[in-house]
């Protein structure tokens, strides 16, 4: 809609992971270097924490995409499953059968499966995502999986991915044992303020025109200060921020003017509602205490500003959907899905291009009638009558 207006190639700040915006943060490049060296090294236990839309499904993927040599990797996207299920669904990934066997034969055949791949010099790494929906005695389940081993290596590597409160789980009295074989950790922490500032530029350059939207004082501190450099949540400011300018056929965007457009979409109301949120970013990979959230001021904004707003928060939380969605399905399928929704994507977009250039011409062709319909006295502008009509009402 607005891309040929600011002359993008692309959408500068789409909430759908693409590896061509990857933005190598410092926290980022800690946590993916932990996380390969974890992987290289054989490390029993892996945990990445992280809050909704930091970035944690792009480190997954950055890592899947890498030259790993002899890595096997089994992903398990679907988390509201039974200690039982979850072998199973481990068993499929690595191409094992499941159909008729139970728990007991499931894990005896994973064991020779593993002690194979040991012996043909392969590493069998099993990802687990959303791993905070997993129930506690699924993920001392998931303890017992770490005890096939040889006499001098894991047979099987475990990486855990989840929300931040994985960790508080993960610190209870009962999984103690699981807590002691987690050998890397990292929490994915937020954007710095200057990180914020070089993540919109890096995106709106890589789409085609770094200098599309011109930021002026105080602008990126107060995007900093909203999103607390959550990654997904600067996309939807960002991307709001276009779209308002566009419609004001603007290529700038005012302090005062951010700040409308945060009342009007009520950003910290809705998305930090009732909760603590992020505090800034540390140099570090590591725990933060999270501070209250600001309270959200009334909205002023006109109604179609609102209807944006109601729009992108729409937008946001279909995005939580899909993410959860990708926790029930297969990889496969949840692949397919991605292009699908891409496809679609495609042809919105070409549909709204369309109907710019129809409204465009409209407006031209209401023009040209106005200038053409001839000028007529006050006395003509009276509309005329027939008799049939002066005979009921008279005149």
């Amino acid at each position: 809609m607005y891309a040929e207006f600011f002359r993008f190639r692309v959408k500068p700040f789409d909430l759908l992971p693409n590896p061509d915006f990857l933005f190598p943060s410092r926290a980022y490049r800690k946590a993916s270097a932990y996380l390969e060296y974890g992987v290289r090294e054989r490390a029993g236990f892996i945990l990445i924490t992280g809050e909704v839309g930091a970035g944690k499904t792009t480190l997954i993927r950055d890592l899947l995409k890498r030259n790993l040599g002899d890595v096997l990797i089994s992903k398990v996207f679907n988390t509201s499953v039974d200690a039982e299920q979850l072998v199973a669904m481990i068993n499929d990934d690595f191409g094992l059968e499941t159909e008729g066997r139970d728990k007991v034969t499931m894990l005896r055949e994973l064991n020779e499966f593993l002690i194979n791949q040991y012996a043909e010099r392969r590493r069998p790494v099993l990802i687990i995502d959303e791993a905070q929906n997993l129930a506690p005695e699924v993920l001392e389940e998931v303890r017992m999986l770490s005890n096939l081993e040889t006499d001098n290596a894991k047979l099987l590597q475990i990486i855990l991915v989840g929300q931040p409160e994985l960790r508080e789980r993960i610190r209870s009295p009962q999984l103690l044992q699981l807590r002691q074989r987690i050998l890397v950790q990292c929490h994915l922490e937020p954007l710095t303020v200057q990180e914020t500032a070089e993540y919109i530029a890096c995106r709106m350059e890589r789409a085609g025109n770094k200098d599309a939207l011109q930021f002026e004082d105080g602008v990126l501190d107060e995007i900093h200060r909203e999103t607390k450099g959550i990654p997904r949540l600067v996309n939807i400011l960002c991307g709001y921020a276009l779209l308002d300018a566009y419609a004001a056929d603007r290529r700038s965007v005012s302090l005062a003017q951010m700040q409308d457009l945060l009342r009007s979409m009520d950003f910290a109301r809705q998305f930090w509602p009732e909760s603590p949120t992020v505090g800034p970013a540390a140099e570090e990979v590591r725990m933060q205490p999270l501070p209250n959230a600001p309270q959200a001021s009334e909205s002023r904004s006109p109604v179609t500003a609102q209807g944006v707003a109601s729009l992108l928060l729409g937008l946001s939380r279909r995005v939580g959907e899909l993410e959860e969605m990708q926790s029930r399905m297969g990889e496969n399928a949840y692949l397919d899905m991605l292009d699908r929704q891409k496809s679609m994507e495609r042809i919105l977009s070409q549909l709204s291009e369309r109907v710019d250039r129809l409204g465009f011409a409209l407006a031209q062709r209401l023009v040209q009638v106005r200038q053409e319909q001839p000028q007529v006295s006050g006395e003509d502008i009276r509309p005329r009558h027939g008799r049939l009509w002066r005979w009921f009402v008279g005149g």
